[in-house]
């Protein structure tokens, strides 16, 4: 589809993500891609803009990430962040050499108000550094816009040719006008429109998919979660009765969960969809039985929810196509997006067999990230308690098991969930009830239990034992690319150790996962 586009060239950031993300909430659609992308391929996308990404390199160094001058000659806007900043300059014929202050945090900037870039902008603004390099002389043609006591050229352009370098980072939060800062670029820079809407995309969604299926058969792989049930009613939506959902129970939910999505989506629900629910348990303990590593847990996951689709679909008849619920971040993280390395590969993206008997795969949320799929669930009519539900894996509780995955395994993180669940769940309504109906603002956007491989020593009931740790994990999150842990109420915790503890056979200890993401990922594998 035609649509006004920003890409961003990744060098290795490990923000690159959000800045696609933040170009987004301008209602502005972007793309990401490898610095190693060919020029013409980048061209032939038409874009409107380019944002280069940071990078963990040092420009002047051999092997370092680089880029043709040829694209600051092609007259499509460019702007440089951080390490794309230094680049731009370097590649031009400016200065790059390592600072001798390093900017770590959040350091106050001042800008000229006169830039396009910061209309609107406070002259002394909070902006977040993290640099050892800095641009020590602006290439020729290049003014400086913004500068801080120990960085001279915090950021400088080149307004006639539309060229754009900061050192900080506007693309994340602590930044406190960035996102201004980039909506300056997209429009009074680029010049777009902002016509990146949600209701557009689902109606666009559905004439394109009634246009590709035709009279043919369609097979979803409903999961019950966010992203699949709201790809279920797009195609519902497009092509009705030629759709068949097939939800496979692999024994990896969270308690109860297989039932709870038959009552929505089967006979007694509420959407008139073909559904078969595919009791596979023993299959999937089966083929995971000895297995450890993360990875190849995925890739057996990835396989048999294949096998299993094929093999239900022959029950059908013929078939012509496959939909998966995959989102732009499974994309990127399965490494078939910009630079950055594989982080892990999603069962319906990098873990898919190299052979699958379809004659396509549909992915219609491909584009999205997770926030803008719940507005597309929202304008399908689907209701809030559905569209909102808390992210759970494709994997499910298979990459919340760390190690050898087995039903003892799966029963215990199952009800030291439910129970954590249940206790945030209880504390965050009773604060709601005190306070007029308000969320609390430790309130998590995800909080899960996950199972370690370690067993430890405790004593219960004047008795030794030796049972799991359980890791208690939640974040607070935008758009769930970075994650901050939630700091939860202590006697939340306290109560939620107790009950686990008494209530779960296997389980002597409890521990809290304070990580952030980065360096961590939400998921334990």
């Amino acid at each position: 589809m035609a649509r006004e586009t920003v890409i961003v060239i990744d060098f290795g950031g490990q923000y690159n993500q959000l800045v696609a993300r933040r170009v987004r909430e301008c209602n502005v659609y972007c793309e990401i891609y490898s610095y190693k992308t060919p020029l013409e391929e980048i061209k032939a996308k038409n874009p409107k803009g380019i944002i280069l990404t940071g990078g963990p390199n040092s420009v002047y160094e051999e092997g370092a990430a680089r880029c043709s001058s040829e694209l600051f000659n092609m007259g499509i806007p460019v702007l440089g962040l951080c390490y794309g900043a230094q680049l731009m300059n370097y590649v031009l014929g400016g200065e790059v050499t390592k600072a001798p202050v390093r900017e770590y945090g959040k350091i106050e900037v001042t800008v000229d108000k006169s830039s396009a870039l910061f209309s609107d902008v406070n002259e002394k603004t909070v902006c977040w550094m993290s640099h050892n390099d800095y641009i020590a002389k602006a290439a020729d043609g290049f003014k400086i816009i913004a500068h801080t006591p120990d960085c001279p050229v915090a950021a400088a352009e080149c307004a006639e040719k539309k060229l754009y370098a900061i050192q900080f980072h506007p693309e994340v939060l602590h930044t406190v006008e960035g996102k201004k800062m980039l909506s300056n670029f997209v429009y009074n820079v680029c010049g777009c429109l902002g016509d990146w809407k949600m209701d557009a995309f689902a109606k666009e969604q559905i004439n394109a998919i009634r246009e590709k299926v035709g009279d043919g058969k369609v097979l979803l792989a409903l999961s019950g979660g966010v992203d699949s049930s709201v790809a279920a009613v797009l195609l519902a939506k497009a092509v009705g009765p030629q759709l068949t959902c097939v939800f496979v129970d692999h024994g990896l939910l969270r308690k109860n969960e297989g039932d709870e999505v038959e009552a929505v989506f089967g006979k007694e629900g509420d959407y008139d969809l073909n559904f078969i629910r595919v009791n596979a348990q023993e299959r999937y303990y089966e083929k995971l039985k000895g297995v450890t590593d993360p990875e190849k847990k995925r890739k057996i996951i990835g396989e048999e929810f294949i096998r299993i689709f094929e093999e239900e679909a022959k029950k059908i008849g013929t078939v012509d196509f496959l939909v998966q619920g995959t989102i732009y971040p499974d994309v990127v993280e399965s490494g078939l997006g910009g630079e950055s390395a594989v982080i892990k590969s999603h069962h319906n993206v990098g873990g898919l067999p190299d052979y699958v008997d379809f004659k396509e795969i549909i992915e219609p949320l491909r584009d999205l990230f997770k926030d803008e799929v719940r507005k597309v669930g929202l304008e399908l009519g689907i209701p809030e308690y559905l569209v909102f539900r808390q992210p759970f894996p494709g994997p499910g509780l298979g990459v919340r098991i760390v190690g050898e995955v087995t039903a003892e395994k799966v029963r215990i993180v199952q009800d030291a969930d439910y129970i954590y669940r249940d206790e945030v769940a209880k504390a965050a309504n009773e604060y709601k009830e005190a306070n007029n109906g308000a969320n609390p603002d430790w309130m998590p956007d995800q909080y899960f239990a996950a199972l370690t491989n370690m067993r430890s020593v405790g004593v219960m009931g004047d008795e030794r034992t030796y049972d799991y740790a359980v890791v208690l994990r939640a974040v607070k999150t935008i758009d769930f690319m970075t994650a901050e842990s939630a700091e939860i109420p202590f006697a939340v915790l306290q109560t939620a150790m107790n009950r686990i503890i008494n209530e779960v056979k296997g389980v002597n200890r409890v521990m809290y996962d304070l990580t952030s993401k980065p360096p961590g990922t939400i998921e334990m594998e």
